[in-house]
């Protein structure tokens, strides 16, 4: 694969480590690793990111792995995985940060599910912009929100026919369930910056599909 040029923009090196931690879960370590030689990334085989906050993990590294997962296992296949591991990186990490801490207490649990997701859609996005540089924001619609990502770190410096940030979708599929106690949604990438838009657009259904 064609390296991607440095960004400047960093992910902390929790969510980075807790990604590839999710993608050994899903593939196993030769699984990984296989990816990690494929995104010239093998200096992260066995040598994982620390578990800490400093913004250090370039968005390009995190793209290249993005990007590796659907060359090696084609669009389909690697759109799999990586909600597969987006999901995990919620459930293993995110859901205790300081925004969302909050979800699990009784107090929330017995909030109507419209005022859960209207507190808890921002929430998600507030973690982003509050610990790395991607800048998140939420728009409420009528039947759905509109989730942006302005500096996307899933899929920089990649160009795509199709949206392909899809560990972003599976992340924000398993932070729903968790803010609705449960309840699965409809996450739909309508635009994506490597299809050539100007943002990365999440639209959340607020009807629950189950």
């Amino acid at each position: 694969m064609e390296p991607i040029p440095r960004s400047g923009l960093y992910y902390p090196n929790k969510i980075a480590r807790l990604a590839l931690t999710a993608l050994e879960e899903v593939m196993g370590k030769n699984g990984l690793n296989a990816i990690l030689n494929l995104a010239n990334l093998n200096h992260l085989i066995a040598n994982m990111p620390p578990d800490n906050l400093e913004r250090a993990f370039d968005f390009a590294d995190f793209s290249m792995l993005n990007g590796a997962l659907e060359t090696m296992y084609g669009q389909r296949g690697g759109r799999g995985l990586a909600q597969r591991a987006g999901r995990a990186v919620f459930m293993e990490g995110l859901r205790n940060f300081g925004a969302l801490a909050g979800a699990g207490d009784l107090a929330f649990k017995i909030l109507p599910l419209t005022t859960k997701l209207r507190i808890g859609i921002p929430a998600m996005a507030k973690i982003f912009s509050s610990t790395s540089d991607q800048l998140s924001t939420v728009e409420e619609k009528d039947d759905h929100y509109v989730y942006t990502i302005h500096r996307c770190p899933v899929c920089y410096g990649r160009h795509t026919e199709k949206a392909c940030c899809h560990m972003a979708t599976g992340l924000l599929q398993e932070g729903l369930k968790w803010v609705s106690g449960g309840r699965e949604f409809r996450v739909v990438e309508t635009n994506c910056i490597a299809a050539g838009e100007k943002t990365c657009d999440f639209n959340i259904y607020k009807e629950p599909i189950s």
